[in-house]
Formats: structure tokens, C-alpha cells, sequence
């Protein structure tokens, strides 16, 4: 008779108990990862890590190939530079200038250099290399997460480790900013494998993932590497071993960082200073870009892992709470204090929850911390649950002679936890493509326009936006180096960014009219009647500086319009999370437009 599937899963189960143990026996106490299957939990059904890669690395590539671009900073501060990288041609920011040098170009060479080589034997269109590197984010953040995930069944269990792969799967956290091409993205990756090390007692690769983090994407990341200096420098007393890894990991980084860096901008450069220089100890700083009242990000968490975030901000609580109501063995002697391992959540939501200026993407280094925090409470609250079972004798607390293990009997709890949050994740992902992804479906339609011969064959096609500028995707979108990105007057007074200079050493000359105040620059503006197209949106008001070009027929002629969400006037909780039929009743739509002018 052939193996069923659960006999199957209950024989590979023990295998890796067998050699997670074997393992343990072959190292010494201080270095030695808990192993983390108890037991009692031999028999229990969870994805090996072969089976949740494939299940991540699908998930991660449908964001890759249908998440939108939610911030401007994205496009103009990584995805232009990238193309001026690769083509010779793109926007360029103030940040980016010689005389601010607050970006890396390393950080862009690193990401780049794939789609580099991909254009060049492939020789594929931009937008092709525009989705081959969301797809290579997606493959690259599948395997940090996988890696994640064992390492979390080993020092936390199984049952934790399975609810967190469920949490890292479904949420919309993780849908947006696992293929962003932001430097807090890249810090979330690093956030994976160096809680992923640490928990495996793995410090050198810990250490070395924390600098990259803080010296390659975002230098204020390392502050997620505090609790691992801690458990190994106060609570381990391996001072030398700690300095010795960070010397190493420093020399390994930062000569080559500042020597690339210097390249491109003409002069010695350490991006990561300056960044700090003006996000600290400058008297505007990043408050000149907005501000935020405090709930910001409560709200943004919930809309990102609904229940799950509630889950992990009562973390602590729980634990607690467990503590002094639950009579279980203790955890294992080598494996780290809950309030050490989940220490780098809290201690950054503290850090930025203050700050006047919030971001949804300053959160993206600790989503998978979210996620595991979220799942320790979770688990937490079935073995409360199973407690007053056993305490009030709800439901009994034996099944034919054998005890009953908590899992077993709080199993609906389980499903049920997981079943709403990933509806609710869903939900809110379908919302997002729903409502918002319009401007990437629109710039689609001029390689089409481009390659039927429609437009004159010779000279420059302007591509204008005005109020839209901030959801262009980047000029990844546009067909070729004849079609150019033009600004429009709008509402906005904020600085706009200017197109690189062209010749070379462009990266190394200071730009002119530029500023680190954000104050408006006049020189940005193009004059209308010089467009070929223009991408605008009509939300049901208008201007004398953004008007409803659709509506003026003499002058131009809708190419393609699409719907857009109009969240002004859209029932909160329906423009936040889609709901079949009823969405549609309680949210008002816009159209997103591309237009042709009839005068060029």
C-alpha cells in the first residue's frame, strides 16, 4: 500500500529532527541553534523549505509584475538615476547632486548590474529590464525569506514558524515592499538574514548583513543590529569577537562603496555620512517633505497586516500575560529571551513613531519582524486559551486516556486567524491594482503607439505630466531616447527633479537651479503647447493651473483612459479593502487619461 500524504510528511518531519540533532550533538552549548521541533510536536503538518520557497517565490513575482510604484522617491530618487545608469539619460534629484551627495551610486551599480548585463545580451526594451529586475527583487527576497522562515522554526518552533510563513505569504506589507526598489527594501532583505543568523547563533554573517544594510541602503538600519551587539557583547561577553566582525565588515564595504561613489560624483564622497549629516543635524531636514499627526503609522500598519500588526504591537502583553497563567516547560536553555530576539521591532517603531516626518516605506525593515511578532502572540493566545480549557475543563481535557497538546485543541483558533488576516491581505492588495495601478497601464500604451507607426518617425515626442508628475513609474515606460519627460505648472510649489547633464562626467557637475529647501524651481515647467502627449487625471475638480485637459476636444484626443480610485470621495473602509460588488457601490472612480495633442 502506497505512503499517505500525512505519513509522508511525518517521515520527513522526523529526518530533519534527526539531523537538526545530530547537528546540535556536533557543536558546542554557547554556538548551538535550538532545534526546533519539540517532541511533542512530532506529527504536525508544515511546508518544508523547499515547498515555501516556491510558495514565496510565486507570491513575490505577482507583486513584481502587478504592484504599483507607491512613492515618487522611488521612481525619481532610484528608478531614474538607474536609467541615466543604463542609457545615458534620466532625472536627476537634488539628493544626487555633487554638492549634496546623499545617495550611493553603489546601492544603484549593485542593483543595476543584472539588468545591465540582461539588456545587453538580450537586447530587450527598457521595460522589459524595468520588470526583469522587479522579478530578480522577487526571487532575491523569496530566498531571504525562506531563510527567514527555518531559522524561525529552529529558535521559535514549528507552530510560530508556520504562522509566520502564512503572515510574510498573504500580507500587503510584504506584497509592496518585497519588489520596491527602495534602500529600506534592500534593509528589509538584510533584516531577514540577520535575524535569520542570529537566530541560528550565526553572528558573523549577522553582523555582516546589519553593515551591509547600514553602509549600502540606509545607514539608520543598523540600529536593527543593537539587540545582536547586545546578546553578543553583554550578554556572551565576546567584546573582540563583535569588534573583529565589524572591522571586517567595514573594510570589506566602505573603501569600495567610497571608492565607486567618488567615481561618479567627481570628488571623495561617504554617502551614508551626509545622510546623516542633514537627516540630524541640519535645521530643516526631512520635515521640509511633510509631516505626520502620531497614528500614521497605527493606521498604515493595519492597512498593510490588518489584525496581524494588532497581534504584534500586544506582543509583549501576551507574553506576559502567558507567563503568570500558563504552567509550561520552560524554553530551551540556549535559546534566546523573548524580550531580546523581538527587541529590534519594538525598539525601531519607538525610534520612528516619534519622528515628525513618517514614511510608509521607514517601515519596510521590520515587516518581516511584523509578521513574527504577530505569530508569537498568536501562538501565545491558543496556549492561553488551551489553559482556561484545562482550567475550567471546557470541551475536556483528554482524549481517550492521552493528553491533548494545545496545538490539537486550539487548531480552529489557528485557522481562523490565519483565514481573516489573509483575506483581509488580499483584500487590500486587490484594492491597491484596482484603484491605483492605472499610470503604469496608461505609459504601456505609447510602446504600442511607437511601434505601429502612429507617430512621426523623426524628432522628439514630449510626454507631459502636471499634478500626476509624483506617479510617473520612471522612463523605464517611455519607448525610446526620443521621448522625454515634461514638466507641467501645477499646484505643486515643492522642487521638482531636472533631467542629468547631458556629455559626460554628467553625475560629477553640479546641476544649476537646484536646492536642498525644496523650494519651487520655475525652470522645471515646459510650455503646454510644445506636448505630444499629456498623462493627467480628472478626480471631479479642477484649476486655472490643472485644468480638465480632457474635456478641451479642439486641442486633444483621449488615447486611452482607465479608471482610478478618487479616495476623497470613497467610503473609507471600502477604498481601503476590496470587496466584491459592494467596493464598487461605495467608491467614486476618476479616469486617468492619456492624450494626444491634434495641433502636433
Amino acid at each position: 500500500m502506497a505512503p499517505t500524504l500525512r505519513s509522508r510528511q511525518t517521515a520527513f518531519l522526523k529526518r530533519d529532527v534527526k539531523k537538526l540533532n545530530a547537528k546540535k550533538a556536533a557543536v558546542s552549548k554557547t554556538e548551538d541553534a535550538p532545534v526546533s521541533p519539540h517532541p511533542s510536536e512530532i506529527g504536525l503538518v508544515y511546508p518544508r523549505p523547499d515547498i515555501a520557497f516556491k510558495v514565496l517565490l510565486t507570491a513575490r513575482f505577482c507583486s513584481a509584475i502587478w504592484s504599483n510604484i507607491t512613492d515618487c522617491d522611488e521612481t525619481y530618487n532610484f528608478w531614474e538615476p538607474s536609467h541615466y545608469v543604463l542609457y545615458g539619460k534620466g532625472f536627476q534629484t537634488w539628493e544626487y547632486s555633487p554638492e549634496y551627495a546623499l545617495r550611493s551610486y553603489t546601492y544603484l551599480m549593485v542593483n543595476m548590474f543584472p539588468a545591465w548585463l540582461y539588456s545587453q545580451l538580450f537586447q530587450a526594451n527598457r521595460m522589459l529590464t524595468f520588470y526583469f529586475s522587479r522579478c530578480l527583487f522577487a526571487f532575491v527576497c523569496a530566498q531571504c525569506e525562506v531563510y527567514f522562515y527555518k531559522a524561525v522554526c529552529r529558535e521559535f518552533g514549528v507552530a510560530i514558524g508556520r504562522l509566520t510563513l502564512a503572515f510574510l505569504l498573504f500580507s500587503a506589507g510584504m506584497f509592496i515592499s518585497s519588489t520596491a526598489f527602495l534602500p529600506s527594501t534592500f534593509s528589509m532583505y538584510m533584516t531577514l538574514l540577520s535575524m535569520a543568523a542570529w537566530f541560528q547563533r550565526k553572528y558573523e554573517l549577522a553582523i555582516l548583513t546589519t553593515a551591509l544594510s547600514a553602509f549600502l541602503s540606509w545607514p539608520f538600519a543598523g540600529l536593527i543590529g543593537l539587540p545582536i551587539a547586545v546578546d553578543l557583547v553583554l550578554k556572551k561577553g565576546e567584546i573582540t569577537r563583535f569588534l573583529r566582525w565589524s572591522a571586517i565588515s567595514t573594510t570589506v564595504i566602505v573603501p569600495a562603496m567610497v571608492w565607486l561613489d567618488s567615481q561618479y560624483y567627481g570628488r571623495v564622497v561617504f554617502a551614508p555620512f551626509n545622510i546623516i549629516l542633514y537627516n540630524v543635524f541640519t535645521s530643516h531636514g526631512p520635515d521640509l517633505y511633510g509631516t505626520e499627526p502620531w497614528p500614521f503609522y497605527f493606521i498604515n500598519c493595519f492597512l498593510n497586516f490588518n489584525f496581524v500588526a494588532i497581534f504584534a504591537m500586544l506582543t509583549p502583553f501576551f507574553l506576559v500575560l502567558s507567563h503568570f497563567v500558563v504552567k509550561s516547560q520552560p524554553r530551551h536553555s540556549a535559546c534566546l529571551p523573548f524580550w531580546l530576539s523581538l527587541m529590534p521591532l519594538y525598539l525601531w517603531c519607538f525610534v520612528f513613531f516619534l519622528q515628525p516626518h513618517k514614511e510608509e516605506r521607514f517601515l519596510f525593515p521590520v515587516y518581516p519582524l511584523i509578521c513574527l511578532c504577530g505569530a508569537v502572540t498568536v501562538d501565545t493566545l491558543q496556549k492561553l486559551w488551551f489553559a482556561v480549557e484545562m482550567r475550567f475543563r471546557i470541551a475536556g481535557a483528554r482524549d481517550g486516556g492521552k493528553p491533548v497538546h494545545y496545538l490539537n485543541s486550539t487548531a480552529r483558533i489557528l485557522i481562523m486567524v490565519i483565514a481573516i488576516c489573509s483575506v483581509f491581505g488580499v483584500s487590500r492588495i486587490l484594492t491597491l491594482y484596482k484603484g491605483y495601478h492605472a499610470p503604469m497601464d496608461i505609459l504601456m500604451e505609447l510602446g504600442g503607439l511607437e511601434s505601429s507607426g502612429e507617430l512621426p518617425k523623426k524628432g522628439n515626442i514630449n510626454v507631459c505630466v502636471g499634478k500626476e508628475w509624483y506617479r510617473f513609474p520612471s522612463s523605464f515606460f517611455l519607448p525610446s531616447d526620443r521621448f522625454h519627460l515634461q514638466f507641467l505648472q501645477s499646484e505643486f510649489k515643492g522642487q521638482l527633479p531636472a533631467p542629468y547633464s547631458s556629455g559626460p562626467n554628467a553625475t560629477a557637475i553640479i546641476p544649476k537651479n537646484m536646492n536642498s529647501h525644496n523650494m519651487e524651481e520655475p525652470s522645471r515647467y515646459f510650455p503646454l503647447e510644445k506636448c505630444h502627449f499629456i498623462i493627467d487625471a480628472y478626480l471631479g475638480y479642477e484649476s486655472a493651473l490643472e485644468p480638465h485637459y480632457a474635456s478641451n476636444s479642439s486641442a486633444w484626443t483621449v488615447v486611452k483612459s482607465l479608471p482610478f480610485l478618487n479616495a476623497a470621495k470613497s467610503d473609507k473602509f471600502f477604498r481601503a479593502f476590496y470587496i466584491p460588488y459592494l467596493s464598487s457601490k461605495f467608491c467614486e472612480y476618476g479616469t486617468y487619461y492619456l492624450l494626444k495633442s491634434l495641433h502636433l
